[in-house]
Parts: C-alpha cells; sequence; structure tokens
C-alpha cells in the first residue's frame, strides 16, 4: 500500500482477514489499509498471532515480511533475528514468509520477540533498519484444572449452623487467565451432600444440614470438582477430596450406667476400687470431677485425669471389728461446660456406694512403738531391764509370742522371755563401752507364724563411778638447771570416762612427799607442779619421775596414780629450753666406764675391718695360668695379634700351649699391643741395613694379594718385626759372665744422642770417675 513515499509492510497471515488489523496494531473496523506513519522506516510490525499446539504435518505459517524496496527481482534478503530465528521460526529469504517449525506451548512461553531488516545482496548493504516486532502464542484450552493436594483435611464443630464455612479449596488452571474462558473454573460438590455444600466461584465448602452430632457419625469425605470453560459442554475438570472431621463440643452430660449401688468390698487400706461415668464426647469436653456428697470421714475419692475414673480411697484405717458398711452418694460433672448447651440438661449424675469391710488376720499390734528402757551398768547378768507387751487385734485374739532379732544383738547381751515378753541381760553391760543397745523384738501369731511385727527397743546404759580418773594428755615436762625454788614447771588436768550428775570434782596430790617437787590444787580441775628448790644438775641426775594420785568425788570414789616425767635442760636466762642431752664430762676430771667402754668397742671395730680387708685381698690374688704343665685341656693362652691365619706361623707359636714356660724364653713378644701406632725408628747408616725388612713387607705383600681367601675389600695388615737385632748386641746383662763393676761402659758415649742418657748413668759409676 502506497501513499506519497511512506512505505508499509503488511503480513499477510494464515487466519481471519481481520487480523490484518490486529497485525498492525489496528483495532476492529479500522480496516487492513490504515497506514502507519513512520518517519525514517518504510516498514514496521507490532506483533504476530500463532495458535499453540498446532497439529499439522507441515511448517505452521506465521506471516509474511515484506518491503516497498524489494522490486521483485532477487535483490531484496530478508533477515530474521531474537527468540527462536532459525530454530523456531524461519523465514525465507527472498518472499520473507515467516513459518514455525515445532509444536509451541504457550504455557512453556506465551510470546517471542524477534528482529528483523531488509539487506541488498549485491552490495550486502542494509536496506531497511532493524525493526523489533513480537509473536504473541494464541491460547487453547490444553490444561485441565489442578488442585495442590489429592486430599484435604478440615473439620468444623458438631452442631454447627448450616452455612458454616469449613475449608476453601481452589484449583489452578494452566491456561491464559486473560484470554477466552480457557482458564475460568466453576466448583461444584460431586460427594458429601446434604451434609456439605460448595460455593460454585471460590471453593468454599460450607455445612448444609444443622443437628451434626459427632457422636452418631464423626467422620466424612467429600469430593469437590473444578472445570473450566465455565462448565460449559467440553470444558476439563479436575477433583479433590476433602475429610472433614466433626470436633467435639460438651453436648452430653456424663451419665453411670447404674446409680442404684455401686458394691465395693475392702480389706485394709489404700485404694478400695474405682467407678467410671460414660460420656460420649471426648477430650476435654470428656474431663469429669468425681466428689463424695457431703463428704466422708473414712473415704474419700479422687479423679484419674488418664481414664477419667474416679480412685475411692480411704482417708482412716478400717477395723472390721468396729464397723463392717458404709454407704454414702458420689457425684459426677463436666469440668467444662458449653453456655449453648446447658440450658434444659443437667451435666451431672449420682451413685450410690456401699462398702463392705471384710475380716483379715492382722498382724500382732504392741502397745508402744518404740521402747526406751534404763538400765545400770553394774546390772549383774540375768537381772530384769523391761517389758515388751503385743495383742492380736483380730476377734479371736489369738496368742502371741517373742523373741529378739539375733541380727540386732550380735554380741547377744540380752533376752526375752517369749510369754511374758520381759527383757533380761545376758551379759554385764558397761557404759563406757556401749551407751545405747538397739535391738528389734519379734512378736509372732502362734497360730499363724506368717503374722509377724518388729518393734525397736532402746535400752540405755545408765552410769556408774568406776571408773578413775587420769591425765588428760601425755605432758612432756622440763625443769632447767637455773631454776629457783617455787618455779611453776607444768599444768596439769584429768578426765574421767564416768559422767557423774553433778559434774566432775578431781583431787591432785603427791604421795609420798617429794623434796624436788610439790603440787598446788587450782579448785578448777587442774594443778600446777612447782620447784622445791633449785640448783638441779644434769650430770648429777637428768630426769625425774614424780608419781601424782588423782582421785573423784562421785560413789564410790576412784582414784588412780599417773607418772609425771620431769627432765633436766639447760635454758638460757629466759627459762626457755636450749638442751636436755647430758653435759660431756672434760678429761681432766677423767673418763666414765660408758665412755671407755665405747673406746674399746671402737678400736675392736677398726680391727676387724683391717683383718676382713687383708683376707679379701689375699683371696683376690691370681691364680696361675697352668696349674700344670701336662694337663692343658681347659686352659688358654690369650694372644693380641691378628697374624695371618693358619699359614702364618710366625704369628704365634702353637708350641706355647702345650709348654707355657717357653713364654718366657720368646724374645718376640705378639701378646702386647704396642703403645704407638708408628713407634720412633732411628735411621740406619746405610741403605743396605734396611734390606731384610724391605724383603719381610714384599713377601708379607705378595702373600696377601695371591691368597684367594684374603677379602674381597682395603684392609690394614699389622706385622711385627724386630729385625735383625742391633749393633750394640744385647745390653742386658743376663747371661752374662762379667759383673756390672767389670763393665766398661764408655763406648756407650760413642753410640750418639740417643744413648747418651744411658752413657751418663754408668760412666759415671766407673773407679776411675769417681776418684
Amino acid at each position: 500500500i502506497k501513499k506519497g513515499r511512506q512505505r508499509v509492510c503488511t503480513a499477510a497471515l494464515p487466519f481471519l482477514p481481520g487480523n490484518i488489523g490486529q497485525a498492525l496494531g489496528l483495532s476492529d473496523g479500522e480496516g487492513a489499509g490504515r497506514i502507519l506513519h513512520r518517519s525514517k522506516r518504510g516498514w514496521m510490525w507490532n506483533q504476530f498471532f500463532l495458535m499453540e499446539e498446532y497439529t499439522g504435518t507441515d511448517h505452521q505459517y506465521v506471516g509474511k515480511l515484506h518491503s516497498n524496496m524489494d522490486k521483485d527481482d532477487g535483490n531484496v534478503k530478508y533477515v530474521l533475528t531474537g527468540e527462536g530465528a532459525g530454530n523456531l521460526f524461519i523465514i525465507d529469504e527472498k518472499s520473507g514468509d515467516i513459518h514455525a517449525t515445532k509444536r509451541l506451548d504457550r504455557e512453556e512461553k506465551a510470546m517471542y520477540t524477534l528482529h528483523a531488516k531488509v539487506i541488498d545482496r549485491r552490495t550486502n548493504r542494509e536496506m531497511e533498519a532493524d525493526t523489533e516486532f513480537n509473536i504473541k502464542i494464541h491460547d487453547i484450552n490444553d490444561n485441565e484444572p489442578k488442585f495442590a493436594k489429592e486430599i484435604f483435611f478440615a473439620s468444623v464443630p458438631e452442631m454447627s449452623e448450616v452455612g458454616t464455612s469449613v475449608a476453601t479449596v481452589t484449583a489452578n488452571d494452566a491456561d491464559d487467565q486473560t484470554y477466552g474462558n480457557s482458564a475460568r473454573l466453576v466448583y461444584s460438590i460431586l460427594q458429601g451432600q446434604p451434609y456439605f455444600s460448595v460455593d460454585s466461584e471460590n471453593g468454599t465448602i460450607k455445612t448444609a444440614l444443622p443437628g451434626m452430632d459427632r457422636e452418631v457419625k464423626e467422620n466424612y469425605q467429600v469430593v469437590i470438582q473444578a472445570k473450566d470453560m465455565a462448565g460449559q459442554m467440553g470444558g476439563l475438570s479436575g477433583t479433590t477430596t476433602v475429610s472433614i472431621t466433626l470436633s467435639d463440643v460438651n453436648d452430653s452430660p456424663p451419665r453411670f450406667a447404674n446409680r442404684e449401688m455401686l458394691l465395693f468390698r475392702h480389706l485394709v487400706g489404700g485404694a478400695i476400687g474405682r467407678i467410671k461415668a460414660d460420656d460420649p464426647d471426648i477430650g476435654r469436653n470428656a474431663e469429669m470431677d468425681y466428689s463424695i456428697v457431703g463428704g466422708h470421714d473414712m473415704f474419700n475419692i479422687i479423679t484419674d485425669q488418664t481414664t477419667q475414673e474416679g480412685v475411692l480411697v480411704v482417708r482412716k484405717g478400717l477395723d472390721y471389728e468396729e464397723k463392717r458398711d458404709y454407704e454414702f452418694r458420689v457425684e459426677v460433672r463436666n469440668t467444662y461446660l458449653d453456655a449453648r448447651f446447658v440450658h434444659g440438661l443437667q451435666f451431672k449424675d449420682f451413685a450410690t456406694v456401699r462398702v463392705t469391710v471384710e475380716d483379715v488376720d492382722e498382724p500382732p499390734v504392741f502397745t508402744r512403738n518404740p521402747y526406751v528402757i534404763e538400765v545400770h551398768e553394774d546390772t549383774a547378768a540375768g537381772s530384769f531391764v523391761g517389758v515388751v507387751s503385743a495383742r492380736d487385734p483380730d476377734a479371736e485374739s489369738k496368742p502371741v509370742k517373742y523373741s529378739i532379732d539375733r541380727h540386732t544383738d550380735l554380741e547377744r547381751l540380752f533376752n526375752i522371755d517369749s510369754v511374758n515378753g520381759s527383757i533380761t541381760t545376758l551379759k554385764a553391760l558397761d557404759r563406757e563401752m556401749s551407751r545405747w543397745h538397739n535391738i528389734s523384738v519379734v512378736a509372732t501369731e502362734i497360730n499363724n507364724p506368717r503374722q509377724t511385727t518388729r518393734v525397736p527397743v532402746f535400752i540405755k546404759v545408765l552410769d556408774v563411778n568406776d571408773n578413775a580418773p587420769e591425765f588428760a594428755m601425755s605432758y612432756d615436762t622440763f625443769v632447767c638447771e637455773n631454776v629457783k625454788a617455787g618455779q611453776l614447771i607444768q599444768t596439769i588436768s584429768a578426765v574421767d570416762t564416768d559422767e557423774p550428775l553433778v559434774g566432775h570434782k578431781f583431787v591432785f596430790s603427791i604421795a609420798p612427799a617429794n623434796p624436788n617437787f610439790t603440787i598446788v590444787d587450782r579448785e578448777d580441775n587442774t594443778a600446777n607442779i612447782l620447784t622445791r628448790r633449785g640448783g638441779f644438775r644434769r650430770r648429777e641426775m637428768s630426769m625425774y619421775f614424780l608419781p601424782v594420785v588423782i582421785s573423784d568425788n562421785d560413789y564410790p570414789i576412784q582414784s588412780s596414780t599417773s607418772t609425771l616425767i620431769v627432765r633436766v635442760c639447760a635454758c638460757d636466762s629466759r627459762g626457755n629450753m636450749q638442751t636436755c642431752n647430758p653435759e660431756v664430762l672434760p678429761f681432766s676430771d677423767g673418763l666414765t666406764t660408758g665412755a671407755l667402754v665405747a673406746i674399746l668397742l671402737c678400736v675392736v671395730i677398726l680391727l676387724m675391718i683391717v683383718v676382713l680387708f687383708a683376707a679379701l685381698r689375699r683371696q683376690r690374688k691370681k691364680e696361675p695360668l697352668i696349674i700344670s704343665k701336662e694337663d692343658v685341656r681347659d686352659n688358654v693362652v690369650s694372644y693380641n695379634d691378628e697374624g695371618g691365619g693358619e699359614e702364618d706361623t710366625q704369628a704365634f707359636d702353637i708350641g706355647t700351649l702345650r709348654h707355657p714356660e717357653a713364654m718366657d724364653a720368646n724374645k718376640m713378644r705378639r701378646d702386647i699391643i704396642p703403645e704407638m701406632l708408628f713407634p720412633y725408628r732411628r735411621s740406619s747408616p746405610t741403605k743396605d741395613h734396611n734390606g731384610d725388612v724391605r724383603d719381610f713387607i714384599n713377601g708379607r705383600l705378595q702373600d696377601n694379594d695371591s691368597d684367594p681367601t684374603a677379602p674381597p675389600y682395603d684392609s690394614l695388615a699389622t706385622y711385627a718385626y724386630e729385625g735383625s737385632g742391633s749393633l750394640a748386641e744385647s745390653l742386658s746383662s743376663l747371661e752374662s759372665g762379667a759383673t756390672e763393676g767389670d763393665q766398661d761402659y764408655d763406648y756407650l758415649t760413642g753410640w750418639g744422642p740417643p744413648f747418651k742418657k744411658l752413657a751418663e748413668m754408668y760412666v759415671a759409676k766407673s773407679p776411675d770417675r769417681e776418684t
């Protein structure tokens, strides 16, 4: 369509002709001929429309792009880019026709944005600038409504009014909500009528029947359907199940099944039985409280919160011999009430309870529990201590016998009369050993030994003055040598294991009279020890023994004598003790007998040590190497020489083992290690004198090189070779016929510096030099 120099591009759509205006962005009625003015471009598009879920075999035609620059001479090339270009959407470069290559789903992607431009094939120049357009996917009803869950759970109170909201369930439809009726849902109830209904627009479930009673029916299964296309024929649908439970309200009072009489038979105290009222409600609405109408002195009833039962208990002990039957009323009521149902109903009920007490064989009962008995400690064996008494509480009053549990009287101090229960002593009691004795007395029915009762008997042993007082502690008393008469040296006190009623009163004295010390009673159960004189000397007497008599004031009077040890010590001017050891007397005064004995004892000990040391040295002397010349089986002569093996006969002479005395005559010592690895050797005057040494070494080297048993590594072999002897021959005087005086040692001076010192020693002794 041309108008002046403006150009537009029309899209040929494969659907209704009216869509041409929609492709150009025109409203219905404006027609496809309306011109879109664009000052800089000769063509433009808004969007194309394409139906989803295409089922054809060929590519689905989308539309056509055409520019007024195209002269139909094949020089124009249409290019498509953007979302899905070349993959989902392809364009004919010459004609501008656009096709969809695949089946599209609007629920995956509802719109695609692409770009188109026109290029000159010859110059590859852009004839129309890049322009954006959209391809929108039209929806079809291909998705059914879906609920979030297959089963929903909801509850509503029983007895709810009609129209009470229970729950709201909604479904989702993936189709386009803004286009057509594909996603317009309508709800309906398929199962659950006439009890419930559902709002067709929002899926709200409501009660539809009044007076629904949980006690009649508690659970309901409601099936809800959601259908698209506004519920019209051909629409798709989905369903879900809603499980609705009627919650309980307190609309039923508790009731006893038997209001006339509940009979219990009670033997002995504690819980005697349970009663239960029926309440069809559950949970909190079924909680009940039991009580005895008007209360009762002997019984009480409490509520078991777990089982909602009334537990009947005894408040006081029941006695068959006193009363055998009891009767009272029990009331039960709900703990929580609902104001909607309290009118016209009594939420409580009553029942009559009768309790019958049955007789049982009860154990004996003591008249007291426990027993406390007192007895003096001087009570003789076999004396009466006390008596216990028990009786059979049953109507028959069976006889009872008594015994002592010997586990509580291991020393067997007491005995009991099995008939009258009198307790006597088997042994004398001592309060100072044990002040209380706790025993158990057992009363047993003679006709039924299994019926026994135990009672504790506490026996208190009363005190008798049978112990004398004595020192309260061990005293360490001393007196100074420079002490004066009347000086206080110790304060003493006493203790007594007895317990007199009026308290202790001790009297202190010294018997007989002591010339060195005296005692002063302070009248408070203590006494002071004073000196009678001064001038104590350790050398004369280092220790004094002072007998002190202590008496009590109880009846009969008890007394004892305790000895106080007083040491004589050296003290300073302030009276502080320095030493208590006896003085060592000077030698001028002579030695005491004890000192002489100590000195003699030390001398004897020293002599014994010397003799023992000498004996040990004799035993440690080395025994001879070979005792017998002929017996060499167990004797080994040790020598320190590596040698050359079995073939080296010069290393050691095997004959030495058989003749040990030959070792003394052997001049070549092989059994010691030389002090220096390289001893000093005096150089020989001439070279020829060392020929024998050179031959010896070369011979030994050749032997080692040719020895097949030699080690395959470098080794050091040491050989001791003395040579052929000295030019001066032997210097020893052994085996010499001349005496030392006959020898002339002047020749030593000509042997050189090594013999200078030796020459001075011997030459100086010659007779002519001495003169």
